[in-house]
């Protein structure tokens, strides 16, 4: 884990708060006294992803955005327990808000944070004026299940949790490689599987600097994990955000449609995301299909998981519930169009802010 700390842009600032639950380092961008607006970074990345899109709120809002759990400059002591799912990411963004005395606040989140923010909408619906989910992990979690429904392929949840992880990729975050000369650097997987090529950021070596920081262990990054009969013979573990994000532990996604206190969802995606998407290049089906991962047992038990339709199926049934979500698309970008495109993704994330006022 790379300790030094990350810059921040002009306009940004950062503090370093001690709420209920954990110590880490919060961005800031905007006035005291505006509307406050939460932003959950995803897996390998940390607060620092969101500055630009903090920096171009609208005025009379307040950007928000903490290192999470296991990332960043969060406590290292503070390790997340996967088998409470993402309850640990989500109770620490309440303790957030609780500790600025924020009763209500937007909240918007991209990969794991949107998978926190599932949780937040599960368990304290009415903190949020607004939601923004930009490119999210599927409610029912990363890898081992098939049909928009959320299906397990194996009851022990084979081929999720930590187990799948690229090991030299790991070992290059570990080791702090910012190098581009391996295909599995930091670098060169943002390059390949984040932004979609031949995109790269403006940033890209503040953005690798904080992938650094990612928090690494068996504990941590990439967690543990257990033997399973079941192809691909690997199951999840209980510790660290890869076992965190396992359909074993998503929770009851039903719950998502009892809720009194509906707020509004914008899911904003990228249409050439090749992390989440309905063939995503890291889900066991895809890479069995594709004879990555030898003794696939075919496209019955173990598909690709189509994290697109679930998603979209979790929010039809929002909708009908007496919910709103609006699904956009960002075109020619992969999984962070703010960062891609982010006069796009402000054209109608902006605008979505003010939806509690409709």
């Amino acid at each position: 884990m790379q300790t030094t700390p990350v810059p921040t842009l002009p306009g940004i600032s950062e503090k370093r708060i001690t709420t209920a639950l954990i110590t880490t380092r919060v961005l800031f961008a905007g006035p005291e006294t505006g509307s406050p607006v939460l932003f959950l970074h995803g897996n390998i990345t940390s607060a620092t992803w969101w500055e630009e899109t903090m920096l171009g709120l609208p005025a009379g809002y307040q950007g928000i955005a903490p290192d999470q759990r296991g990332f960043g400059e969060a406590d290292p002591e503070k390790k997340i327990d996967a088998t409470r799912g993402m309850g640990d990411l989500a109770e620490d963004a309440l303790a957030l808000l609780d500790h600025l005395g924020l009763e209500q606040s937007h909240v918007v989140g991209n990969s794991m944070g949107g998978s926190v923010v599932w949780r937040l909408l599960m368990t304290a619906p009415e903190r949020f004026l607004t939601v923004t989910l930009i490119n999210p992990g599927s409610p029912y979690g990363f890898g081992g299940t098939k049909g928009v429904r959320g299906t397990p392929c194996f009851a022990d949840f084979a081929g999720s949790g930590g187990g799948f992880t690229n090991p030299e990729l790991m070992r290059r975050i570990e080791t702090g490689d910012s190098g581009i000369d391996h295909p599995f650097s930091p670098r060169a997987a943002l390059r390949a599987l984040v932004y979609k090529p031949p995109f790269i950021p403006a940033r890209e070596d503040d953005l690798v600097a904080a992938t650094l920081q990612t928090h690494m262990g068996p504990r941590d990054l990439p967690g543990d994990s257990v033997e399973s009969p079941n192809w691909p013979f690997v199951a999840p573990g209980r510790w660290g955000m890869v076992n965190a994000a396992s359909p074993k532990y998503a929770g009851d996604v039903e719950r998502l449609y009892g809720i009194e206190a509906k707020p509004p969802i914008l899911w904003i995606r990228g249409s050439d995301d090749v992390a989440i998407s309905d063939a995503a290049v890291s889900c066991p089906g895809s890479l069995g299909a594709a004879g990555q991962i030898g003794g696939w047992p075919g496209p019955e038990v173990f598909p690709p998981q189509p994290m697109l339709g679930q998603t979209r199926s979790v929010l039809d049934r929002y909708r009908n519930a007496g919910g709103f979500y609006e699904e956009i698309v960002i075109r020619d970008t992969g999984h962070v169009p703010f960062i891609e495109k982010p006069s796009e993704v402000h054209r109608f994330f902006h605008p979505h802010l003010g939806a509690d006022r409709v």
